[in-house]
């Protein structure tokens, strides 16, 4: 498979917006136009070798000089959020890719924005698009303390300031968010839109599924996925449906990984399943899907699945490389 695109930007800005988050503010070195991009967009960002991230946009869709991505420090950081605030500085050149989008906004009647933490970042691109072309819509945003939210006088100085709705773990229980007075009564009209933790997003979702919200209603982002147990892994077979290859993938190590090895490269990124990069045609076979990406309904057609973390459930799969 080719290589992904990549494009040489300068941090033009560096800045801290709230505890342990910090904003980048990217463009080009010749001040010339970026890309453009729609709300829900994100860039993979290269930090260092083999170390790839993937970042929101957060500024308005309709800016083109520039890009703005927030970084949470996370304590249980690979090495790619400590590096982000550590290392990069103001005037360094770093290595993105041009904007993908698995998490577009849908035209509603309604919309309603779920930002847990560092999720603010997507939410706050959908706010502009929806406030610039006067939709009705709004945010709540969800942080444990205040201290810990992110661009708060951008929100304050906005178009949807009024449509933003805060709420704090360590605030007073009115504050805090309702989900099941928001959800009581599900709407078709009505889109929900959800990023931030994986906690955080699963609670939104099964509130909404037990309110009886469509499940093509709900769209959400992981940022991040949690420790697989691979203790049970089992050894399976790929075939390479291009030469008829067999390759066995050992318990315990992912596709991509064994395939490389084998000068068959797909092109990955988070490597956690949480970004959709890598996703492989599967031609035979049925996969163990591990990943937060693909829908419940894409998972239940098993022909296709995330290589970078997903095996099989049987002996085989027949991968269309």
């Amino acid at each position: 498979m080719g290589q992904m695109t990549t494009l040489s930007v300068k941090v033009l800005r560096k800045r801290r917006e709230a505890t342990d988050i910090v904003s980048l503010e990217l463009g080009r070195a010749d001040s010339g136009m970026l890309p453009a991009f729609s709300a829900g967009s994100h860039i993979d960002v290269h930090i260092g070798p083999d170390l790839i991230r993937q970042y929101s946009l957060c500024n308005h869709p309709e800016e083109r000089h520039r890009y703005l991505i927030g970084v949470l420090r996370d304590p249980a950081s690979r090495g790619g959020s400590v590096a982000i605030h550590d290392t990069i500085q103001e005037g360094d050149l770093i290595e993105i890719s041009t904007p993908k989008n698995h998490f577009p906004l849908v035209r509603a009647r309604r919309s309603l924005l779920f930002a847990g933490g560092i999720g603010i970042t997507p939410m706050l691109c959908m706010a502009e698009r929806l406030a610039h072309t006067g939709a009705d819509f709004e945010m709540h945003y969800c942080a444990r303390s205040e201290d810990r939210i992110a661009f708060r006088d951008r929100i304050a100085a906005s178009d949807f300031a009024r449509q933003t709705h805060y709420h704090f773990d360590d605030g007073d229980e009115e504050q805090k968010l309702d989900l099941a007075y928001l959800l009581d009564v599900p709407d078709h009209s009505t889109h929900l839109y959800v990023c931030g933790p994986t906690g955080f997003i699963d609670h939104v979702c099964k509130m909404a599924k037990d309110c009886g919200w469509r499940s093509e209603n709900v769209h959400y982002e992981y940022f991040g996925a949690p420790a697989l147990d691979t203790s049970g892994d089992t050894a399976f077979d790929v075939e390479i449906a291009s030469t008829g290859e067999i390759i066995t993938i050992p318990p315990g190590q992912a596709v991509t990984n064994i395939l490389k090895k084998r000068g068959i490269d797909i092109d990955v990124a988070c490597q956690r399943g949480v970004c959709g990069t890598c996703v492989t045609r599967v031609l035979d076979g049925t996969p163990e899907h591990r990943d937060h990406y693909l829908t419940a309904e894409e998972k239940l057609q098993n022909d296709q699945f995330t290589p970078c973390c997903s095996r099989a459930r049987g002996k085989m799969l027949i991968l269309d490389l």
